[in-house]
């Protein structure tokens, strides 16, 4: 049996399970099937009674599957990403490591949007007409509101490590505006910087049954001279469950890093 190895952020690796190694008396879900019985993750995407596409399940992301860490944007160059002069500098200083334990992710504290959508590990999205709920199995199982009635954040929100998200649909295109957020987490695993002025807006298109493309959009004034837009890709896990992942139940990474004895 497949199990998952708990650990810190630089060594991160959660694999899948078998959803009978966790269960037994599983009901048969409603998947496509090819000929040979196999999932069909090329059929066409589910949808809802109301036609729009249901992104319902459970999901991984594509840079888990080929060893790449959580660093968005890692094809572009430094200089075609449009960091103001500070947010740079800062880039820059954390990719030499000197300050690995001071992402706040190595101290099992939130990784923030979109960091956690490319997380090691899978997500479960749950939709609802009125809101869709987004569970991480990462850190403890993080998890996200995504509300669909057409409330506004207020002005006196508190600031927080995820954000407070609204979303409305672009034809077959889930848009999803996420603001509120604390500045306190770095935006992926090199240390691009983030602020309280941080705006995350994601655009969830299922392709097929078994894959979704999500474009997301960081505008951050106080970091970055202008907005700037990177996709991810994740694909349907048809015969697993999230499992229970308790970051600070197995952190072996802090003590390695620089700075890591550090509280």
């Amino acid at each position: 049996m497949k199990t998952r190895i708990a650990c810190s952020i630089t060594v991160l690796v959660l694999v899948s399970a078998p959803l009978q190694a966790q269960w037994t008396k599983v009901p048969a879900a409603k998947i496509p099937r090819t000929p040979d019985g196999n999932p069909d993750l090329s059929a066409a995407p589910p949808r809802l009674t109301n036609g729009q596409p249901d992104l319902s399940g459970i999901w991984r992301p594509d840079n888990t599957y080929d060893g790449q860490p959580a660093n968005f944007a890692a094809n572009l160059k430094v200089d075609n990403i449009p960091y103001q002069l500070w947010g740079k500098a800062l880039f820059e200083e954390r990719t030499t490591g000197v300050h690995a334990s001071e992402d706040p992710s190595a101290r099992c504290l939130p990784q923030g949007v979109p960091r956690v959508d490319a997380a090691p590990g899978q997500w479960k999205l749950i939709q609802k007409p009125e809101f869709i709920v987004i569970l991480y199995e990462a850190f403890s199982i993080l998890w996200r509101q995504i509300f669909l009635d057409g409330r506004e954040l207020a002005t006196d929100a508190p600031p927080t490590w995820l954000g407070y998200s609204t979303g409305r649909w672009d034809g077959d295109t889930l848009v999803v505006d996420t603001k509120g957020f604390n500045g306190k987490f770095w935006l992926d695993q090199q240390g691009k910087p983030t602020t309280e002025a941080l705006h995350v807006i994601e655009r969830f298109r299922r392709k097929d049954f078994g894959h979704m493309d999500v474009e997301i959009t960081i505008d951050d004034t106080n970091a970055y001279t202008r907005p700037w837009t990177f996709a991810e890709h994740v694909r349907l896990l048809t015969d697993t469950e999230l499992m229970e992942a308790i970051c600070n139940e197995n952190n072996r990474d802090l003590e390695h890093l620089p700075g890591g004895n550090l509280r």
